[in-house]
């Protein structure tokens, strides 16, 4: 058996704050991404109010999904399915 006398990989602990940011910031960009991936301003802001409702529902003072695709002029099932895309690229459960 061959020893290995190579300790580089246990020579320098991972910074938990470096691995966060790192991680936030893996996160931010895929739902600026997913925003962004909308064809007209007024789609993005739909994408970003489906997005927040997904993520923090709170901050929208208690719309749901239905008022949300009133207001859009967008269907029940499309609103419904913006969110389904949000959740699934996103990797979030709801």
């Amino acid at each position: 058996m061959k020893n290995n006398t190579d300790q580089s990989f246990f020579a320098d602990p991972a910074d938990p704050r470096v691995e966060a940011r790192a991680l936030a910031l893996e996160v931010i960009c895929r739902l600026l991404i997913w925003v962004a991936d909308a064809a007209t301003v007024e789609a993005r802001g739909l994408r970003a109010t489906v997005a927040l409702y997904c993520v923090r529902s709170d901050l929208l003072n208690g719309i749901t999904l239905e008022e949300i695709g009133e207001r859009s002029g967008l269907s029940r099932q499309g609103v419904y399915k913006l969110a389904t895309d949000f959740r699934h690229t996103t990797g979030l459960r709801s």
